[in-house]
């Protein structure tokens, strides 16, 4: 019997993965400590007395700014996003306390909807007379997204209608408001995300008029006339300097099969391409698709920082030039990284590539994992690659969107590891867990057992149970060199057996199966494109998928100073009293002596380098201990000196 190959693999749901060891630990952390910070720190911030309507009006919190609005604006969004934390924490483990927070905040949402369905708390308790004014920089539809994905995520863990029903009558008004019908606004989001939530919202009902809302948005950004240009002429704005002044900021200034280049603001593109992935998947839309593999190349080629990071200017929250990856500077938000991750995980519907998968890995362990201390309690916005001390993780923020994003995204890590089609499953990330599906007309249970990321052996368990053949993808890194495999104790061509970077194996599987994959976690020294000016001269540290950084916590020297030979020798050993468990690397290197320079700052004669010894640690485990320089791009030897 053969079997048929499909295109389209979705994630699991959360109840039918479980997870442990380093994944584990970081959802115990959201658990104990992000998840209770972000609803205390939230109040704290007034983001109730602005959304509870039986209080009084509250004052201002955060100023208007020069682009017209304040950051009280989005604070729906941050409520959804840690609703759905709350969602994914009780689908695994029913919670009376935590069901009870969240049903009483659904409570506050109810009597705060409108009669028509509006639900918004800026625009209904703070500036009533303004909804729908400006969708260019206001974020409604955004906060929408956000509250959407939210309902949907507690009605999945819980099965309470109430949330899901409000948002729905939400989105009933929303759909009623725009499109191209007669009387309809033919506007669409200023901040990409409504686009996904109602692909979630869609998959959940099947009811076709969500996937139809979901591909106006996507269908009508950048058309002509601008709509974002005849809404400002609508309220007599005569001149904007703002940053949506320049359409590539939001992504509107060309209809979305034109574009080629990711541009603007990060994450506002990530949401927008994996919504456009999201429909291109459900629709068969082929044209969705090549944009979407267009932008791909741009951002992996051209525009992705070593941490899977994405975005270098501040000023913009996004994307600069070609080639721009300033080191001290980065913005890299968290949230960017996050949007990838996201992104990524979409173009793996259309079937195993380590093209995609990769690179969410290497997102997800650097540039997200990152943005949150070992202890779930502080948050990076901003992500450098290099801190000459004065970088730090902070309680909150005026905008703080990063923290309830790491905390949906940590909790809900279960769904990421694999993509399940009608007879074929895919492992895209290396995890201790188990896995429960129905595929090919039974159950198979995978279960992985690990200690990914330290350790590279893998032994994936298969439990059968009346399932006919089906193929099991499992990923082997475009970064291994070495892979091997052993199914049964029976070595396996791995060359002979790789598709798109799997390892595909198709077969009757029986209860028992064990599939062992050993994948080299060699220590490997990268060197940056030469057109990237910043890196010129420089190296990085890696081991499998994570980045390392150097700091003067383990380094008592000015780490600029360091000259790493090409050529030395890394061990790599893990330390189970550091950082709670890390794999660290040790290299002899050089350092760019001081001692015979007096107060000279200039001289023709280079230094003298002498040796010293250098330990570095996962990226996204520093500025956990006490404060000093960190740097990734460390000088080699011979550039320079």
């Amino acid at each position: 019997m053969s079997v048929s190959e499909k295109t389209t693999y979705r994630p699991p749901s959360l109840p039918q993965i479980s997870v442990g060891g380093f994944w584990r630990t970081r959802i115990a952390a959201v658990r104990d400590h992000t998840a209770p910070v972000l609803y205390e720190r939230a109040i704290e911030a007034g983001t109730l007395d602005q959304v509870d309507v039986d209080r009084p009006v509250p004052d201002l919190r955060i100023p208007i700014g020069p682009w017209g609005g304040t950051q009280q604006m989005f604070w729906d969004s941050d409520l959804g996003k840690i609703i759905e934390t709350y969602a994914y924490l009780v689908s695994e483990k029913r919670d009376p306390e935590i069901e009870e927070r969240v049903d009483y905040l659904v409570g506050l949402l109810k009597k705060l909807q409108q009669p028509d369905g509006y639900l918004n708390s800026w625009f209904t308790h703070m500036e009533p007379g303004k909804r729908w004014t400006n969708l260019r920089d206001w974020h409604e539809l955004y906060n929408a997204g956000h509250l959407l994905e939210g309902a949907v995520a507690y009605y999945q863990a819980t099965g309470k209608r109430d949330f899901l029903d409000i948002m729905e009558r939400y989105v009933d008004h929303i759909a009623e408001r725009f499109g191209t019908g007669d009387g309809q606004t033919r506007g669409y989001p200023g901040h990409e995300e409504l686009e996904l939530a109602l692909m979630s919202l869609y998959r959940l009902t099947g009811d076709r008029k969500r996937l139809d809302l979901a591909s106006y948005f996507i269908d009508e950004r950048g058309r002509r006339p601008h709509f974002f240009e005849a809404e400002a002429a609508a309220r007599g704005e005569t001149s904007y300097d703002g940053p949506g002044a320049n359409h590539e900021y939001n992504h509107s200034h060309k209809p979305v099969r034109e574009q080629d280049k990711v541009v603007g603001h990060a994450v506002r593109a990530m949401y927008l391409y994996s919504g456009m992935a999201d429909v291109a998947m459900e629709t068969g839309d082929d044209s969705l698709r090549q944009a979407l593999d267009r932008l791909w190349d741009d951002l992996t080629s051209k525009r992705l920082y070593i941490t899977g990071g994405i975005g270098p200017s501040k000023e913009n929250e996004g994307f600069t030039a070609d080639y721009d990856f300033p080191n001290e500077t980065a913005y890299a938000e968290t949230c960017a990284a996050i949007g990838l991750v996201f992104w990524a995980r979409r173009m793996l519907g259309f079937g195993p590539n380590t093209r995609y998968a990769d690179v969410m890995e290497q997102a997800l362990y650097n540039g997200v994992l990152s943005g949150m201390s070992l202890d779930g309690t502080k948050f990076f916005y901003e992500n450098p690659l290099e801190s000459r001390g004065n970088h730090h993780r902070w309680k909150w923020h005026a905008c703080p969107c990063c923290p309830p994003n790491l905390a949906r995204l940590t909790a809900s890590i279960g769904t990421y590891i694999y993509g399940q089609a009608e007879d074929a499953i895919a492992v895209h990330l290396y995890a201790e867990s188990a896995g429960r599906f129905d595929i090919a007309g039974g159950k198979v249970v995978l279960t992985q057992a690990t200690r990914y990321p330290w350790d590279g052996t893998v032994e994936i368990r298969v439990g059968v149970d009346n399932a006919g053949p089906f193929t099991l993808s499992a990923r082997i890194p475009g970064w291994s060199r070495g892979a091997t495999a052993r199914l049964n104790g029976e070595t396996v061509d791995v060359d002979a057996n790789v598709k798109n970077g799997y390892l595909a194996l198709t077969r009757q599987w029986r209860d028992g199966d064990v599939l062992v994959l050993h994948i080299p976690l060699e220590p490997r020294i990268l060197w940056a494109h030469p057109e990237i000016r910043q890196d010129a001269g420089r190296v990085a540290l890696a081991r499998g998928p994570l980045l390392y950084c150097l700091e003067t916590a383990d380094n008592p020297f000015s780490l600029n100073r360091v000259r790493l030979r090409p050529d030395t020798v890394i061990a790599s050993e893990f330390r189970q009293d550091m950082l709670g468990g890390v794999t660290v690397l040790k290299a002899n290197a050089g350092l760019a002596a001081t001692d015979d320079w007096g107060t000279t700052l200039y001289r023709e004669k280079a230094p003298i380098v002498v040796d010293a010894t250098i330990t570095a640690i996962p990226y996204f485990a520093w500025d956990n201990r006490r404060g000093g320089e960190m740097l990734v791009w460390l000088p080699a030897a011979g550039a320079g000196t």
